[in-house]
């Protein structure tokens, strides 16, 4: 059934190597604090207001230093934020996508207390121009607060490839309310193909298992992005949360060049009791592979998503309804494999 399978144990304070008083709530605490988990990195600001006004900018691409130019002019009629002090403190920000952490953003200067914000600032990507074209620009602007709270004002998306790069004028644009897509995390990343069972402790037998295990067989993901023309190097992440230790790390082989691969892994997670299931998260992220770092494609989080584990809020409980129903499907049919298509998603 697989090409793979690794076996390891679900980490609570009884499986730490050094020892530990805490309860399950003060070591959750800590890990989640410090370490948060992978898909949180991409969470982005918070906050927001109904989206109002427009943005001036003009685009670019320079050929013979081969870099791609946002000329951000200015933003008029933007929503005021703080109602009582009547302002707004806006910059603008910019991704390319669908890979934000690859490109990286760049962002003008914050101008203070203005819902007419003039920047006359370049913002720019070192990129080849057949990438740049299976981009987009996501445009955006935010009001900047000093606890870093920062409330979206609005934004514009762009297809580069549509793009008529001849118009090198600024030009005026409506800023929209965050699409439904990009609120519900679902930004058409791919979709992973996958099984997972849970087998209670002793059910096979007398003390076999002896702890409960849950099994992930990843069988195969549809529909990558495709970040270069020469196509991608993908593999997938496990961590069981709140456990981020390298004992709960997983990862499959790397598939060359292909945005259906197959990878065909199974990992088991032991070290279960029945009602760690509510308070526990899978999570499987899909990575591009190069020699120097790696690029986040997309991932999914199964789990109840009620934002609490072991009783404290974190982020990272926060399963779609699709996950949310996988995972109460395998919880229900104790040593059944569950098959399941899921989205990846970029939160």
């Amino acid at each position: 059934e697989s090409d793979t399978a690794s076996e390891i144990s679900f980490q609570f304070n009884k499986h730490k190597k050094t020892p530990s008083t805490g309860s399950h709530s003060s070591d959750m605490a800590s890990v989640s604090s410090v370490s948060g988990s992978v898909l949180s990195v991409y969470s982005g600001d918070f906050g927001s207001v109904d989206a109002q006004g427009t943005v001036e900018f003009a685009l670019d691409y320079d050929e013979k230093n081969r870099e791609f130019q946002v000329h951000v002019s200015q933003c008029k009629d933007l929503a005021v934020v703080d109602e009582k002090k009547g302002r707004s403190d806006p910059y603008v920000k910019t991704y390319l996508l669908p890979d934000k952490a690859r490109m990286g953003k760049r962002k003008t200067s914050v101008k203070k207390r203005t819902v007419n914000p003039i920047y006359n600032e370049v913002l720019r990507y070192k990129i080849e121009k057949m990438v740049l074209l299976i981009q987009k620009l996501n445009l955006s602007v935010w009001h900047n607060d000093p606890l870093g709270r920062n409330s979206f004002l609005g934004e514009i998306e762009v297809d580069l490839a549509s793009w008529d790069w001849s118009n090198r004028k600024l030009n005026w644009y409506p800023l929209k309310p965050r699409s439904l897509s990009a609120v519900n995390g679902v930004d058409h990343r791919g979709v992973m193909n996958l099984s997972i069972k849970y087998v209670p402790p002793g059910s096979l037998g007398p003390k076999n298992p002896p702890t409960g295990e849950v099994h992930i067989w990843v069988k195969d993901v549809k529909d990558l992005l495709q970040l270069r023309p020469s196509g991608v190097d993908s593999f997938v992440k496990c961590y069981v949360l709140p456990d981020t230790s390298k004992k709960s790390y997983q990862k499959t082989r790397v598939i060359k060049r292909d945005s259906n691969p197959v990878f065909n892994h199974t990992i088991v997670y032991d070290g279960f009791h029945t009602e760690d299931l509510k308070d526990a998260c899978v999570e499987l992220t899909v990575w591009d592979h190069e020699k120097l770092t790696n690029h986040f494609l997309g991932g999914i989080r199964l789990g109840l998503g009620t934002g609490l584990s072991y009783g404290i809020s974190v982020d990272w409980m926060d399963s779609t309804q699709e996950e949310v129903v996988f995972w109460q499907e395998m919880m229900s049919a104790a040593n059944e494999w569950i098959e399941g298509l899921l989205p990846l998603r970029s939160l």
